[in-house]
């Protein structure tokens, strides 16, 4: 194994606030875990979650890195004592606690996938968070079926643009929402039926409509507020509702008659906290059912923008406002690790 460096580039949270307050500094390597790896990162996702930990609104779980960063790609540099089905110089994307913007990256054996056939870096790095969140959420919580419809609400964000396609590959109706024409024609274009501006237009009407008045069997939710009672009445008897953020307010009201008259679930879940074991169950059914997808091209990360990791403020702030897929950082080739 190559000399590790005494220490590395990291994206620090120097204070709550706005995207200025990510500031480049060195930091010491992380300590390698036992049953874990340390990653030489080339490139990590920007996600929803690290613009609410640099807010001062989600703190990372005990023991995860203060560092931002849920998702990463690189070659493996260093292997723990008891990590089993990893080797040092693999290419690895890797779903993780917290630490990503940095590096060097520890993580989990488990939460390790290779780089799908024909991805580099940056494709990789955007494959995690929302890959792991949505297979967890749609099909595992939600059991979504070939033949059933499905919605999702924030059709372009990069939950949003994996639910699509990976809804749609396992033989869903797939609708979506978005905030513009041109969103909603991106969602589209990644296999929604029908995609619905819920600037104009009442999703809960045209989604009946379109299903001739049946409903919605799965809805993929990220908003929350005054969202909650319009999923129940759209939801189709039977139907389960998964939550994974809350957007617009996490209290609401709900006439929760609909939910047992329809016999309703619903139901929700936060991955970050979960234990290692959980997400390399996960890992597994990714790895066995959708990588085969992403080798294939037919299914991809959608990539918005690519940004210096030292520009990472940049990259939040786009994040904050308008875009489609997901937002990538890069970090310099480490000459120990070439790619």
């Amino acid at each position: 194994m190559a000399a590790l460096p005494s220490d590395m580039l990291a994206i620090e949270i120097s204070r709550p606030g706005g995207p200025e307050v990510l500031k480049p500094v060195r930091r010491p390597l992380p300590a390698l875990p036992a049953d874990g790896v340390l990653i030489a990162v080339e490139a990590a996702g920007v996600n929803r979650p690290d613009a609410l930990q640099r807010q001062g609104a989600y703190p990372p779980p005990s023991g995860a890195s203060d560092i931002p960063g849920l998702e990463v790609a690189g070659t493996i540099a260093a292997v723990g004592a008891e990590a089993r089905g990893v080797s040092i110089g693999d290419k690895v994307t890797a779903l993780v606690a917290g630490g990503g913007y940095a590096e060097y990256c520890a993580a989990p054996a488990g939460s390790c996938l290779p780089w799908p056939a024909g991805f580099d870096a940056v494709r990789s790095a955007a494959l995690p968070e929302t890959f792991f969140t949505v297979w967890s959420n749609v099909f595992d919580r939600g059991r979504l079926l070939a033949g059933e419809s499905f919605l999702v609400h924030g059709g372009t964000s990069g939950i949003g643009t994996t639910a699509i396609q990976l809804a749609r590959a396992f033989g869903a109706r797939v609708f979506a929402t978005a905030g513009s024409a041109e969103k909603c024609e991106a969602c589209r274009r990644l296999g929604a039926e029908v995609a619905v501006n819920y600037r104009d237009e009442d999703f809960v009407a045209v989604l009946k409509a379109a299903t001739d008045g049946r409903g919605v069997d799965v809805i993929l939710d990220m908003v929350g507020g005054d969202y909650v009672d319009r999923n129940y009445e759209l939801a189709a008897v039977d139907g389960r509702i998964v939550q994974i953020a809350f957007l617009g307010g996490a209290k609401a009201s709900a006439n929760f008659a609909k939910l047992m008259q329809k016999r309703l679930v619903h139901t929700g879940s936060t991955l970050r906290p979960r234990e290692p074991a959980f997400k390399a169950g996960i890992a597994a059914s990714l790895r066995d059912k959708v990588w085969p997808l992403l080798a294939a091209g037919s299914v991809a990360p959608v990539i918005d923008v690519v940004v210096p990791a030292e520009r990472a403020a940049e990259a939040h702030a786009h994040l904050e406002a308008d875009h489609i897929g997901k937002i990538v950082l890069t970090f310099g080739r480490n000459p120990d690790f070439p790619a």
